[in-house]
């Protein structure tokens, strides 16, 4: 009897690992249709394109895991697209946005700010007034897209080169923007596994009041979770801008978050809360890289595209909630 609880236990193994192998054949089987998926080039547009896209699924899950979403991170990208981009355009660029030009680590930064900015504000209102978080991050995703238009009502583009660097200069082959995607899933899986933190909003997911009694500060732990997803988002706003050359304030980030949802639900977050897993997420966010790079490589048209990915989001809900329903 001891030793059969300590031997391997496949069906646990397979269910904790489904997603790879659904990973595995989507990757087999594209080749086989499409052998270009699988050339270098291909595969360092696709992982470059879902680096941006990943940095933000990896604030996103956290706002899932608390038993909320946030609907802005598209939104919020753009705007730190824009506002890094006009920072870190060329400094003898006589049709610069904005006559300050600042080194492009503080450029990034500012990006960042911008969107911690952003997260705070929606971590405190769906914390402390108990607006509901689609309602909360909805209204920031509206307001964000709007003030990116004020800033600039065309694409800022002409760059410094610094500034591109940090997300198309390659080390190995591989492009920086992977990297720092590479960093940020790091740091997001050891702040989720190894601290205080991760464990509160494990527990404040789960069941909110339970995580009160249990002494939490569930409003402070909720503005921090929104926080760090804006924080990222901002983030990605300024890689989005440095990989393409330029900062589109109407299409920087657009549907970014469904995106972001889509792969974090894909990956095992379930949308009741308390339950997500970094390796599971990193699964997701490939699995749409190669169905977005997929379509693409056989001509689907991009309305259906849309069409795949919201069926995919529907699915994966409806597994997850007959999943946890059963669930002991």
């Amino acid at each position: 009897m001891e030793a059969t609880k300590k031997g391997f236990d496949f069906k646990k193994f397979m269910s904790d690992n489904a997603m790879w192998f659904v990973l595995i054949i989507l990757a087999i089987a594209l080749t086989a249709v499409r052998p270009k998926f699988m050339t270098v080039g291909n595969l360092t547009t696709l992982i470059s394109s879902e680096s941006v896209k990943g940095i933000i699924t990896c604030g996103v899950c956290w706002c899932i895991l608390s038993a909320g979403i946030d609907l802005g991170p598209g939104a919020v990208a753009a705007l730190s697209a824009v506002v890094s981009a006009s920072l870190a355009q060329q400094a003898d660029l006589p049709t610069r946005l904005i006559s300050v030009h600042l080194p492009a680590v503080v450029c990034i930064i500012v990006a960042m700010i911008i969107g911690a900015i952003v997260g705070i504000i929606c971590g405190w209102l769906v914390a402390c007034t108990h607006i509901h978080p689609f309602i909360a991050t909805l209204g920031s995703q509206l307001i964000c897209r709007a003030l990116a238009k004020m800033y600039s009502n065309k694409p800022v583009s002409n760059l410094d080169q610094s500034f591109r660097n940090f997300a198309v200069y390659k080390v190995a082959g591989v492009p920086m923007v992977v990297f720092i995607f590479l960093i940020v899933f790091i740091i997001s899986w050891f702040m989720m596994t190894q601290c205080r933190f991760g464990k509160n909003i494990f527990a404040i997911g789960g069941n909110r009041q339970a995580a009160r009694v249990a002494g939490i500060n569930v409003e402070k732990n909720l503005i921090l979770t929104y926080m760090w997803c804006g924080l990222l988002s901002g983030l990605a706003g300024a890689m989005l801008a440095a990989r393409t050359g330029s900062a589109d304030p109407s299409t920087n980030g657009l549907q970014y978050e469904f995106d972001a949802i889509a792969a974090a639900t894909i990956g095992g977050t379930s949308q009741t809360g308390g339950i997500c897993r970094m390796s599971g997420v990193l699964s997701g966010i490939l699995i749409l890289g190669i169905i977005n790079n997929g379509l693409v490589l056989l001509g689907v048209n991009d309305n259906l595209t849309q069409v795949i990915k919201g069926l995919i989001i529907v699915v994966s809900v409806v597994v997850d909630m007959r999943k946890n329903a059963v669930r002991p």
